[in-house]
Parts: C-alpha cells; sequence; structure tokens
C-alpha cells in the first residue's frame, strides 16, 4: 500500500475530474474527491496531473478542492454475503444504502460497507492443523444460502503450514485461520479483496465439452453454449435481448447467476427484482435469488460506474468459479458499457476510433470476453469450475456492421442474432436461424449423442439444413407460387414450417413451454425428423405431398411442447405414430 497522496481540483467535465499534486499516485487509484468524499479513480497521469473518472454526481465540485488517493486500485469485497445481494456498479449494495439514506435515491458521498461486517457465519473447517496449504486450497466451508455453501479458500499467493484453524460463529472480519508461510504468520480471514481490472488466476483452462442448458430449445438444439463459453445476443431495439438475458438468467443450469443490468433501463431491471425472489430453483423449490447476485447500474446512474459494473459483476463472477462451481454472467447491455468507454475518451481528448469509439474498444472487450472459461482452479484438488458469459449488444437501428458488434463478433463463439422482422411477426424468441452460429456445435455433438440421444447431431444437421433451403425455396414460390414446386421441395417447406412454428417458437410466459429439457427437445425433434425422413421417401414412391401434410397424427407434433416433462413417455410414443401413419399411406398406392 503506497502512501496517501493529497491533491486539489484543476478542471471539471462532467463525470471527470482533473487534479494537480498527484505525482506520486498511481493508475487505477482509488480516489476520494472534495470534501463529500466522491468515489472516483485515476485513469490517465501525466506528471503530476491526474484524470479522475468519478463514479458519482459531480455537480457542485469547483477548483481548489481536495482530492485523496487511497493508494489502492478499485476492488471488490468477496466473501460470505454477496448472494442475494444487489448492488450498484462498483459494489455498493443498493438495499443497505436506501436504509441508510432514508429512501430510494443515493446520497452523494455515502458510505456504507459491501458486505455485512456485523453478521456471522458458522465456519466448518476442511483443512486440519499442521496441513501443507497453498493458494486456493479450501480451509472451510460456510452455509451461504440454502443452495450455495460458500468455499473459504486460502488467497492468492499464500501458501505455507496450517498453524492454526478454528471452527464456530465468526465475522467476515475475524480470523478463522493462521498460515505460517515463509515470510511469517498470516492471519486469514473469510474477507477477501480483489482489484476488479486484474483476473483472477487459475492453474489452466481447458476445452469446453459440456453444454449449458438453457431451456430454450432454438439455442439447445441449434446454437448452443457450452459451460465456459461466451456468446452475444446482438439485435434491434424491441427485438427481446433483455427478456432472452433474463430467461438465461431463470432458467440456464448454472450453479450461480451474476446477472448485470448495464445502463438499461430501470423498468426492465425492476421487473427483474420483483420477479427473481418469486421464482423457485427447479432442483430445491428455493427462492432463485439465492444463488444470484445482481449488478444494477440504470441508465440513469453515473457514466462512470457503468464502465466498472462489467467488472465488479466479472470478478464476483471468477470468485465463485474458483470454489468449483458452474457460473453464468449475463451483461445487459455491452453496448451501454462501450458508449461509457467513448464518453469518457471524449473527454480525455483522446483520438477517437471509428464512430467516436476509442481505439481500445477492441482490446477492452475482448479482454473482458477472454475471462469466461472452463478452468482447473488454483488449490490441491485439481476442481474445475466454469464461467459462462452472455453480453446483449444494442446495435443503433440493428445495424451489426457497427463497431461494437464487430469487436463482439471476434472474440465469442455464439451469435444468437435477433430479427425484427420475427419479433414483429410474434415469433419469439425472435433468433434468427439463417444469421445466427455457434461454433461450439462441433465439440458439443459427442455429449449431445452419447448422453441424449445417438442420432442428436444428425437431426440437428438436417433440421439446419431444411431452415436453410426453405429459405432458397422461399424466393421461387414468391415468384412462381407453392403449387410449381416439385412435390420434395414443397415437403421441404412443409417441415420447415414444422421446425419454425412447432419447435423454435416458445412461450416464455407458458408455465410448460418456458423450459425444455434435452431430453424433450430430442423427441420433439425425432418426431419432426421422422414426417421429413418417411415424408420423403414416400413421395419419392408416389404418395400425394398433400396426403402426407395432411395425416392427422401430425397434429401431435404442435401439441408436444405443453407436455409436461414429467410426461416424457408420452412424447417418445409421437415419432413412431407418425411413421406408422405415413406407412400406411405408402401400403394404400
Amino acid at each position: 500500500m503506497s502512501e496517501t497522496v493529497t491533491g486539489k481540483i484543476r478542471k471539471v467535465s462532467g463525470p471527470l475530474v482533473v487534479a494537480t499534486g498527484m505525482k506520486d499516485a498511481k493508475i487505477f487509484d482509488v480516489v476520494q474527491v472534495a470534501d463529500q468524499k466522491l468515489i472516483g479513480e485515476i485513469i490517465e497521469l501525466e506528471g503530476d496531473v491526474a484524470s479522475i473518472q468519478v463514479y458519482e454526481e459531480t455537480s457542485g465540485l469547483t477548483p481548489g478542492q481536495p482530492v485523496v488517493s487511497t493508494g489502492l486500485p478499485l476492488s471488490v469485497e468477496l466473501g460470505p454475503g454477496l448472494l442475494d445481494s444487489i448492488y450498484d456498479g462498483i459494489q455498493r449494495p443498493l438495499q443497505e444504502i436506501e436504509k441508510a439514506a432514508g429512501g430510494p435515491f443515493i446520497t452523494r458521498g455515502l458510505e456504507v460497507p459491501k458486505l455485512d461486517r456485523s453478521k456471522k457465519w458458522s465456519f466448518e473447517p476442511v483443512a486440519q492443523e499442521g496441513d501443507e496449504v497453498k493458494e486456493g486450497d479450501i480451509l472451510g466451508t460456510v452455509q451461504e444460502t440454502e443452495l450455495i455453501q460458500h468455499k473459504v479458500m486460502v488467497p492468492p499467493g499464500m501458501a505455507g503450514t496450517v498453524k492454526s484453524l478454528k471452527a464456530g460463529e465468526f465475522t467476515i472480519e475475524e480470523t478463522v485461520a493462521v498460515i505460517a508461510t515463509e515470510k511469517g504468520e498470516k492471519e486469514v480471514q473469510m474477507l477477501q479483496y480483489w482489484p476488479i481490472r486484474r483476473p483472477r488466476p487459475v492453474q489452466n483452462k481447458q476445452v469446453p465439452t459440456v453444454p449449458h442448458a438453457t431451456g430454450w430449445r432454438v439455442l439447445d438444439t441449434l446454437f448452443p453454449i457450452a459451460k465456459g463459453g461466451v456468446g452475444a445476443i446482438p439485435g434491434p431495439f424491441g427485438a427481446g435481448k433483455s427478456v432472452t438475458q433474463q430467461a438465461l438468467a431463470k432458467y440456464m443450469d448454472a450453479q450461480v447467476i451474476v446477472y448485470i443490468g448495464c445502463g438499461e433501463r430501470g423498468n426492465e431491471m425492476t421487473d427483474m427484482l420483483i420477479e427473481l425472489p418469486e421464482l423457485e430453483d427447479p432442483e430445491t423449490g428455493k427462492p432463485l435469488m439465492q444463488r444470484t447476485v445482481m449488478i444494477a447500474n440504470t441508465s440513469n446512474m453515473p457514466v462512470a460506474a457503468r464502465e466498472a459494473s462489467i467488472y465488479t459483476g466479472i470478478t464476483i463472477a471468477e470468485y465463485y468459479r474458483d470454489m468449483g462451481y458452474s457460473v453464468a454472467l449475463m451483461a445487459d447491455s455491452t453496448s451501454r458499457w462501450a458508449e461509457a468507454l467513448r464518453e469518457m475518451s471524449g473527454r480525455l481528448e483522446e483520438m477517437p476510433g471509428e464512430e467516436g469509439y476509442p481505439a481500445y474498444l477492441g482490446s477492452r472487450t475482448a479482454a473482458f470476453y477472454e475471462r469466461g472459461g472452463i478452468v482447473t482452479c488454483l488449490g490441491s484438488d485439481d476442481r474445475q469450475g466454469s464461467l459462462a458469459l452472455v453480453g446483449a449488444v444494442s446495435p443503433p437501428g440493428g445495424d451489426f456492421s457497427e463497431p461494437v458488434t464487430q469487436n463482439t463478433l471476434r472474440v465469442v463463439k455464439v451469435f444468437w442474432a435477433l430479427d425484427a422482422d420475427l419479433a414483429a411477426a410474434r415469433h419469439y424468441p425472435s433468433i434468427n436461424w439463417l444469421n445466427s452460429y455457434s461454433l461450439y456445435s462441433k465439440q458439443l455433438e459427442g455429449w449431445m449423442n452419447e448422453n441424449v440421444g445417438s442420432d442428436w447431431s444428425e437431426m440437428r444437421n438436417r433440421m439446419m439444413d431444411l431452415l436453410q433451403k426453405e429459405g432458397q425455396l422461399q424466393e421461387i414460390v414468391r415468384l412462381v407460387g407453392f403449387d410449381a414446386l416439385s412435390g420434395e421441395e414443397q415437403h421441404i417447406l412443409e417441415t420447415a414450417r414444422t421446425i419454425r412454428e412447432d419447435f423454435l417458437q416458445q412461450n416464455a410466459f407458458d408455465d410448460i413451454d418456458a423450459f425444455t429439457s434435452h431430453a424433450k427437445q430430442y423427441e420433439m425433434m425425432r418426431a419432426i425428423d421422422t414426417f421429413y425422413v418417411n415424408g420423403t421417401k414416400a413421395i419419392e414412391r408416389g404418395v400425394a405431398p398433400k396426403d402426407v401434410f395432411e395425416i392427422e397424427v401430425r397434429q401431435e407434433i404442435a401439441r408436444m411442447k405443453g407436455v409436461e416433462e414429467t410426461k416424457l413417455e408420452e412424447l417418445k410414443t409421437v415419432a413412431d405414430k407418425i411413421g406408422a401413419a405415413i406407412d400406411a399411406l405408402q401400403a394404400t398406392e
């Protein structure tokens, strides 16, 4: 920790404060600005002049007021109590601030502990006195919520022999262990600090091979994301980015969820705050918030804190990943984060890049997404943890060629492109199957074929092929009409319509249809595939296409989405019924 440095304000420009007398300060030091002690961060140093982005409203600040550097980088507090909490962009607990301020508005300069210092947690040792431990080893556990067991780890950079280890009720600041290191005895508390702009260390990264179940058929079947994968959801206004993100947060099979509302409208965050506590975890029936951390930095909050919010969220996510959990982070939206970068860059008078964004937009975007992945965590037990990142992108006017979308595309492996035309046609989720892709599909095929169905990848590829052919045939239909097509081409269009209406469309507000397991998706896909394959053979043998299209049992495909997961056995008979009905048609020819 460096010595305290005190300077004076020279200029105020919105969230940017320029101070002199800061020669001994360091870049990214946290500073306290003016008598109100507003929180800021040094983002540029030139001689003794520091440019500071302030995370609170700067109105009323005047030249000559003091600026004091703390000598520490902007960090988050990590420990029990993170889950079931709502923070702003720099980890200030909004619920506690409301109590301290006596109302819903944040008072400038108000200091509230990020984690509760008075609450006692029941600490149960896992290690024993005399054990040799290294960074990342688990010393003990705390039941943080009914859903998640918090693992207290040896801090990064520390190793040695456990000299003492306590069991019982402790606050996060009380010592629970003493480790004899080469540099002397070190006390370990449940509370840790970590700079938000520095990734937490791991042993190594691995290739993702296990899918993240989202419950959305268009995603899990056509464009899957892996545990530890990174993806983006670009789309124009009103196409459903926030709804998609919120559905992922509710139904994704991650053990811990971190949801970042980065510059979004307050009413959208309000919906999440109201709904999440009422949602039940599908496995335990407990409130979903017990395994969720929310970062709420809405569009009316200071723009500088918006830039920090995604780093705050991902550092918390990495902390739970290091415990060996499967973590999913939703950032809604990274375009608002990029706009915050652009505003601060403009106030620093930096040379602008494309469309006014800073030249380092690409590297900052890549650095954020690179923090995702499936890893071998620090520690002697070689436990694995995963962190999947899904960022929403809001290109102006739905233009996917704009800089934020293009820079995101360079680093993510899943691209879920939302389509305004589909949304206008009430096709939800409005993910365009012709523009979207997943680079994880190939490496997940082995898991899907082994754990869901041996012909999963074969049917999935055939479904994608039919949707591609439909796009080509629609042009011909517009010119010459449906009846001018051959019987096989008509069958392709009919099957593709079934895929679109009965498989890809999904109602997020229906209790049954909102989530579809891999097993149910497989049976639905098998029924559609049987209709196509057997129907094609029948048409080739002279059966009239209309007779194939009008078989009565075909209606059961549309009903499948409304069948509960507990009645999966009913769905397994649909494909056989369709096959038998088409065979009967062939027999009458």
